[in-house]
C-alpha cells in the first residue's frame, strides 16, 4: 500500500482498454500574453478515473475548460473516439459526449430537478411538454446513478448539495456523456456525502465512462484513480500510475520540493499567554446552546464535528453575524456585546469565512481593494495607516506570498489559493489579535495550504489567539493545540494536542462520551 493511502488496494489501472477515448496534445493557451497552458498532453480511458493535479495556478481548471470547449485553444489537438473534433461552444461538446461538473454548480434553483436536467430539450407531446416522460427519464437517470430517492419534482432549491451534484451528473448522463470531468467535487459534501458520490463515480465507471477528475485531496486520488497527471505553471510535469507513486512523490512532483513536514510544530506551553476570548454559557436560538470555551494567546484551537453541528454557527456567533442570544462573551477579560460584525471588528477580531467568494471577497474589485475592506468598515480607510504602522499594502501581499500580476489585478481572476491569501491579507491589515479561520484552507493546493498553515502558526506565535474550524480532519488535529468537537448545536467534548480521527469521530457521531473537563 502506499504512502498514506487508504486502506485497500486501488482499482486496477485502465492502461490495457484500447485507444484513449479522449485525447488532447499539445494544447496551449494564454490571456492578456500571460501562457496559462504550454504543450499540454492529456488523455482518458474508458472506465478509467484520471486524475489532474498541481498548485492553484497551474492551468489545471484551464485545461479542463479547454476540454468542455468552455476555452478554445491557441494550439494543439483534440480527439474523441480516435477523431480529430472541434468544440465550438460547451454544447458542441455536450452532444458529442463531453461533459463537465463545475465546483460551483450550473442549475436553476426555481426548477425541478427533472426541468434542470432536460433544460431546452424538454420532450414534447402534441405541442406540449412531456412532463410525464421527462420525469420517466429522470427517475431513470437517477436510478443509473443509486439515487432513486431523489424525486424528479422536487425543486433544485430544496436539494442537499451533494443532491444538487447527482442532478448535474445526471444532466450529464443525459448527454449521453462518454467523457466527464469533475472539478473539486467533494469541496463541499461531508465525509458520508463525499463516500456516496464515490460510489456513483465507481457506477460511471462500470458503465465504461472515462473520468477526468481534479481535486486537491490526495487520500481521494489514490482511492478513486488509476492514473494521475501533475500540472505545474501551465506544464505537464508527468503521468503516473496511482498504485505506482507515494504521496510524497506526488508533492514533490506538483511543488517542485518536498515538503519535510505538513504541519508546523504545535505551541509549547511556554509560548502561551493569557486568555483572549471566552465565552460562557453562549446560546443562538434554535443554532446554538451551552457554549462554553476559551483561547489563549498564542494557542490555535481547533474545532471538528459533522455538517450540521454547529461549527459554522459557532464562528457566526463570535463575529456577531448570528449573535449570542444568551451567556456571556469576554475578550482580553472585558465583557463585551458582539451583536454585530463591526462590533467584533472594534474588539481586534476577524473572521476568515467559509465561503471566500460569496462572504470574503468583492471579487470584481482589484487585490489593493479587497485588501483593504476590513479596515474601511473600522473607519481607516483614509488615514494612511495600518494600526502597527504605514499602510503598505505591497508588504501585506508579499507576506502571504500573493501570486498575482498586480495589485489592481481584479480579484476573480485569481487562483483559488491566491484569493484565500487576499482574505487573509484583509485581516493582516487590521492586527487582529482574534482569528477565526472557517475552512481556511478549502479548495486550494498542497503547497498554498503549508503556506497558510505557516502563517497561521507565526500569527499565533506573535501573539494572536486562534479558532480554527476544518472537516478536514488530518488538518484539524496536526493544526491544533487543543480541540473542541461538536455536536447538535454544542461542544461535545474536549482533547488535547494530536488525537486520533476515531476519538473525534465517536464525540462527534455521539457513540461514546470521551470529552475531558475543560
Amino acid at each position: 500500500m502506499t504512502e498514506q493511502q487508504l486502506p485497500g488496494d486501488p482499482p486496477e489501472p485502465a492502461t490495457s482498454a484500447g485507444p484513449p477515448l479522449l485525447e488532447v496534445t499539445g494544447i496551449s493557451k494564454s490571456f492578456f500574453g500571460v501562457t496559462v497552458l504550454a504543450d499540454v498532453d492529456l488523455d482518458v480511458r474508458a472506465g478509467e478515473v484520471h486524475a489532474v493535479l498541481g498548485e492553484n495556478g497551474a492551468g489545471k481548471s484551464t485545461l479542463m475548460k479547454v476540454v468542455a470547449a468552455a476555452h478554445q485553444p491557441d494550439a494543439g489537438t483534440i480527439r474523441l473516439g480516435g477523431e480529430e473534433v472541434t468544440f465550438s461552444h460547451p454544447r458542441d461538446a455536450q452532444l458529442k459526449g463531453v461533459s463537465i461538473i463545475y465546483q460551483e454548480f450550473n442549475l436553476l434553483p426555481d426548477r425541478t430537478v427533472a426541468q434542470n436536467i432536460f433544460l431546452g430539450r424538454e420532450p414534447v407531446r402534441a405541442g406540449v411538454v412531456d412532463s410525464r416522460r421527462m420525469e420517466a427519464d429522470t427517475r431513470r437517470l437517477l436510478a443509473a446513478l443509486g439515487a432513486s430517492n431523489i424525486p424528479p419534482d422536487r425543486l433544485v432549491r430544496e436539494l442537499s448539495v451533494a443532491q444538487q451534484q447527482t442532478v448535474e451528473i445526471s444532466k450529464a448522463l443525459s448527454y449521453e456523456a462518454r467523457v466527464l470531468v469533475m472539478d473539486e467535487p467533494t469541496a463541499a459534501l461531508s465525509p458520508h456525502e463525499t463516500e456516496a458520490l464515490f460510489e456513483r463515480v465507481r457506477r460511471l465507471q462500470e458503465q465504461g465512462l472515462g473520468i477526468l477528475y481534479i481535486s486537491h485531496r490526495l487520500k481521494e486520488i489514490f482511492e478513486l484513480a488509476q492514473r494521475v497527471t501533475v500540472l505545474k505553471d501551465g506544464r505537464r510535469v508527468g503521468t503516473v500510475e496511482a498504485s505506482a507513486v507515494t504521496t510524497r512523490e506526488l508533492v514533490r512532483m506538483m511543488v517542485g520540493r518536498d515538503l519535510a513536514h505538513y504541519y508546523p510544530p504545535h505551541a509549547s506551553p511556554d509560548e502561551l499567554g493569557e486568555v483572549r476570548l471566552r465565552v460562557r454559557g453562549g446560546g443562538v436560538p434554535g443554532l446554538l446552546h451551552d457554549i462554553d470555551l476559551e483561547v489563549r494567546a498564542g494557542e490555535i484551537v481547533g474545532v471538528a464535528g459533522l455538517a450540521g453541528s454547529g461549527r459554522t454557527e459557532l464562528a457566526q456567533a463570535l463575529f456577531g453575524v448570528r449573535p449570542f442570544g444568551s451567556g456571556r462573551v469576554e475578550v482580553d477579560g472585558r465583557a463585551v456585546d458582539l451583536r454585530t460584525p463591526r462590533a467584533a471588528l472594534r474588539q481586534r477580531m476577524g473572521f476568515v469565512t467559509e465561503d471566500r467568494k460569496a462572504e470574503g471577497l468583492v471579487l470584481p474589485l482589484a487585490v489593493r481593494d479587497n485588501g483593504l475592506l476590513a479596515l474601511r468598515a473600522l473607519g481607516r480607510w483614509l488615514s494612511g495607516r495600518l494600526p502597527g504602522g504605514p499602510l503598505r499594502v505591497t508588504d501585506l501581499m508579499k507576506r502571504v506570498d500573493l501570486r498575482a500580476a498586480s495589485l489592481d489585478q481584479e480579484v476573480r481572476y485569481l487562483s483559488g489559493g491566491n484569493q484565500q491569501k487576499v482574505v487573509l491579507a484583509k485581516w493582516l491589515a487590521t492586527n487582529a489579535s482574534i482569528l477565526i479561520f472557517d475552512e481556511p484552507t478549502r479548495g486550494i493546493d498542497v503547497g498554498a495550504k503549508a503556506g497558510i498553515h505557516e502563517l497561521m502558526r507565526e500569527l499565533a506565535r506573535a501573539g494572536a489567539a486562534i479558532l480554527m474550524i476544518s472537516s478536514e480532519l488530518p488538518e484539524v488535529i496536526g493544526m491544533s493545540d487543543r480541540m473542541l468537537v461538536m455536536r447538535g448545536g454544542t461542544i461535545a467534548g474536549r482533547l488535547p494536542a494530536d488525537p486520533t480521527e476515531d476519538r473525534i469521530m465517536l464525540l462527534a457521531t455521539g457513540e461514546r462520551d470521551l470529552g475531558e473537563a475543560a
